[in-house]
C-alpha cells in the first residue's frame, strides 16, 4: 500500500501524482489523505477531495479526509501503520529558516518518525527564463 499526503496545491498536486506512478511502479494500492491549509473551509475540502479522486480514477484507491485542525503528520505516520505502507509520499516546498522554526515542519517529522520509507517529491520548477 502506498500512502500519499494530498492538499490542493502544486507540492500536494506532485505528490499525488507520484504517489499513483508510484501504486502503478509497485502495483500496490493508494491511500490518499487530502487535508486543507490552515484557515481553509470545509469546501475547500470538498472540492480537494473532488480533485484527488479523479486523479486516482480507474484505479484502486482510498481517498480520506484528514479533519481540519488535525495533526496532518501524526495522522500520515499512523494511516501507514494502519494499512502496512510501503511508502509515503508527500510534497515538499520551499521554506525561509524563520518559517521553519515559527510553524514546525510536518514533512522533517514524517522524514524522521515515520514507520516507512518516505518519497518527497517537488513540484516541476517554471523556468522563468533568467
Amino acid at each position: 500500500m502506498i500512502v500519499a499526503g494530498f492538499i490542493a496545491t502544486a507540492e500536494g498536486r506532485a505528490a499525488l501524482e507520484a504517489g499513483v506512478a508510484e501504486a502503478g511502479r509497485r502495483q500496490e494500492d493508494l491511500t490518499v489523505l487530502v487535508h486543507a491549509p490552515r484557515g481553509a473551509e470545509p469546501s475547500d475540502l470538498d472540492g480537494a477531495v473532488q480533485e484527488a479522486r479523479s486523479a486516482v480514477e480507474g484505479m484502486t484507491a482510498d481517498v480520506r479526509t484528514v479533519a481540519l485542525g488535525d495533526d496532518v503528520a501524526e495522522v500520515l505516520m499512523s494511516t501507514a501503520e494502519e494499512v502496512d505502507a510501503s511508502v509515503i509520499v508527500i510534497g515538499l516546498r520551499r521554506r525561509s529558516p524563520l518559517g521553519k522554526l515559527i510553524l514546525g515542519s510536518n514533512a522533517q517529522r514524517i522524514l524522521l518518525d515515520s514507520p516507512c520509507p518516505v518519497l518527497a517529491v517537488k513540484p516541476e520548477r517554471v523556468d522563468s527564463g533568467r
